[in-house]
């Protein structure tokens, strides 16, 4: 190498130290990127085992209804002029629907993971108005009031644990598998009704009970004309889903109780149709029963301030290489950049086995401790060791603070950051940037004034 590049190297070791140290940390962010993988991965896997526990005992359940459906024919003429018939379905909606429900949850496991499943006793009651054929808009002796059926939709059928019995007026009927029309439901189950009382211009009185198995969550569809649903629970961390929330709740220690009121006003379809048109799931609202917070939304979340992690330690090196003469080769950098990254692994995989907080608390320590002792090997320092030490302490106890407060988390952020430009700003002022890397023996000339 010429005198003349040894000479430019050393007026800008500080530009190019600081350059090699921009590119590590860049390149460092590549192992913090597949770490989010892997955690991606590993959840991945725990909503694989969620989804075969519940194959197994019961998916998600909504239930939907009841619907009173009516057949009747429809005469149309083809191409050829042949007047042909075709069945369709007129679908009504009870005036009061009743639901008073138990959940009993449990948890399961598969390997390491953990899934809430739950039975449930739920009973419906309520009234159907009577039927006003002469509004129907279809002749009366189109109608096949002997084919009348109620249904009830169920999402995952395997999770009906005893026969379901269906009181209608003063009559009893069995209910069997599927649906006799999918225009408002895709999954349920259906029972044959009858409408000789409607002479009687009477109502429609019904109720029945469900002993449901299911996984995660329970919803309802607000079918009538107002619906009103009781749930209780002993289970502590309920989650309150869907298109309402419930009018009343009480969680503690012994559990939960909430209740809705819905009126037909408050969704999008009527109290009678024909055919099908309108989404009535679109209104269900229910129960979701929580698991305490997952790790691995934690630990995802955490990982996103990795680049907080090594630039800020990284950064703290750089001023002790130029305030006390030291000096760090770059590969002890990637060394120290790797032990930050690898803090990451380790939260991951203790808190599949343990509380999310004591895993953080174990792998900072162990990140902590590996970089101190590290940093007193490389300068010999107890000071500079405590100095970077105690650094990331506050740094990690910091992440743990925005981890743990969601809804502050970007006003908790945006402060730290601000805090440690302030910081950063304050100890480099003394810096003369111009005759840092410059060889002298006596005192830096400071840069005239203006």
């Amino acid at each position: 190498m010429s005198p003349t590049q040894e000479s430019f190297l050393e007026r800008n070791a500080v530009v190019v130290k600081a350059t090699v140290i921009f590119v590590l940390v860049l390149l460092l962010l590549i192992p913090s990127t597949m770490i989010q993988g892997l955690i991606q991965e590993r959840e991945m896997r725990k909503d694989e085992a969620i989804r075969e526990i519940s194959a197994k005992w019961g998916e998600q359940q909504t239930i939907t209804g009841p619907v009173l459906t009516i057949p009747y024919l429809e005469f149309y003429r083809d191409t050829n002029k042949v007047v042909r018939q075709v069945t369709r379905y007129m679908h009504f909606l009870p005036d009061e629907l009743k639901v008073n429900g138990q959940l009993f949850p449990e948890k399961r496991y598969r390997g390491i993971y953990e899934v809430v499943v739950y039975n449930s006793d739920v009973k419906l009651t309520g009234n159907f108005p009577p039927i006003n054929f002469a509004n129907l808009g279809v002749p009366q002796e189109n109608l096949r009031l002997q084919d009348a059926f109620l249904s009830v939709g169920i999402t995952d059928l395997r999770g009906i644990k005893e026969q379901v019995t269906l009181h209608w007026n003063t009559h009893k009927y069995s209910f069997n598998p599927g649906v006799a029309s999918s225009d408002v439901l895709a999954s349920g189950i259906n029972a044959p009704v009858s409408l000789t009382d409607a002479a009687a211009n009477a109502p429609y009185s019904f109720s029945l009970s469900l002993n449901l198995k299911g996984s995660e969550f329970l919803y309802f569809v607000p079918v009538g004309k107002e619906t009103n649903v009781q749930i209780g629970s002993n289970w502590q961390n309920p989650s309150f889903d869907g298109a309402f929330l419930p009018d009343q709740r009480q969680v503690g220690q012994d559990g939960f109780t909430a209740t809705w009121k819905v009126l037909h006003l408050n969704r999008n379809f009527p109290q009678q149709w024909k055919g099908a048109g309108y989404d009535v799931g679109s209104a269900a609202f229910g129960v979701n029963l929580l698991l305490p917070i997952d790790s691995y939304q934690k630990s995802m979340r955490s990982v996103k301030y990795a680049i907080l992690f090594i630039g800020l330690t990284f950064l703290i090196f750089f001023f002790i290489e130029l305030l006390h003469k030291k000096s760090v080769h770059p590969f002890q950098y990637v060394l120290i950049g790797l032990a930050l990254c690898i803090f990451y692994t380790l939260l991951v995989s203790i808190s599949e086995y343990s509380n999310f907080n004591i895993a953080y608390l174990i792998a900072s320590i162990m990140t902590i401790g590996l970089v101190t002792v590290y940093t007193y090997s490389v300068f010999s320092s107890k000071k500079l060791a405590a100095l970077v030490g105690g650094t990331l302490v506050i740094l990690y106890a910091y992440i743990f603070t925005i981890i743990q407060l969601q809804d502050f988390a970007l006003l908790m952020g945006s402060l730290g950051l601000f805090l440690i430009l302030a910081l950063v700003m304050y100890y480099s002022r003394k810096v003369d940037w111009y005759n840092i890397g410059r060889k002298n023996t006596g005192t830096t000339e400071a840069l005239p004034k203006e």
